[in-house]
């Protein structure tokens, strides 16, 4: 059963929309550690036999976004590096890697790194539209068990600044919206900050 499955079972307004943390500490770590996750979970995909646009169905969320597992490969079989080539091009790095701490303990979980895809071959590839948050897990103090990592793409649409809207950090005047159920003012239905 894929996320669409799932996700058109919840009630009206029920999106799967989970917070890094959430990646994590419930998908992730329960992956690594086989325990066994409730309410269908996450497919495997691996990243170097298939383009961004032959993702599975049953990975896909929405019309641009896919969420699976996937277990990273080693470039050289005693190395760190890892191989993110697939046969038309490469997933290359941007920007830091983003730390994510567990809600409760505040302790270091995990990270993620922000990756785009680029068609081609290194040096000359071209930048694509598409971009993947990939999630590993992170603790300082043992070795990881396995290289799985959680994967997050999506396609950036031209001209969209960001694919994710932050409301929390948005300012909103006292502007009126058309709910359905009656108008508001913006800032009462999303809060301002």
């Amino acid at each position: 059963m894929g996320l669409r499955q799932i996700e058109m079972t919840l009630p009206p307004g029920f999106r799967f929309y989970p917070s890094d943390e959430e990646l994590i500490c419930h998908y992730l770590q329960k992956k690594v550690t086989n325990e066994t996750m409730t309410g269908g979970t996450l497919v495997e995909v691996d990243l170097h036999v298939l383009e961004p646009w032959e993702l599975p169905d049953t990975a896909k969320l929405s019309a641009n976004e896919w969420y699976f597992f996937s277990f990273r490969d080693r470039k050289y079989a005693t190395g760190l590096r890892t191989n993110r080539a697939t046969k038309t091009g490469y997933w290359k790095a941007t920007g830091k890697d983003r730390t994510i701490y567990n809600p409760n303990s505040h302790a270091i979980v995990g990270m993620r790194k922000t990756l785009v895809f680029y068609q081609g071959r290194a040096p000359n590839g071209v930048k694509s539209s598409w971009v993947m948050h990939e999630f590993r897990l992170e603790n300082p103090h043992t070795l990881p068990k396995e290289d799985w990592v959680l994967c997050r793409v999506f396609y950036k649409k031209k001209g969209d600044e960001s694919a994710y809207t932050d409301y929390n950090s948005m300012e909103f005047d006292a502007i009126e919206i058309d709910t359905g159920c009656a108008s508001q003012p913006i800032n009462q239905i999303i809060g301002k900050r």
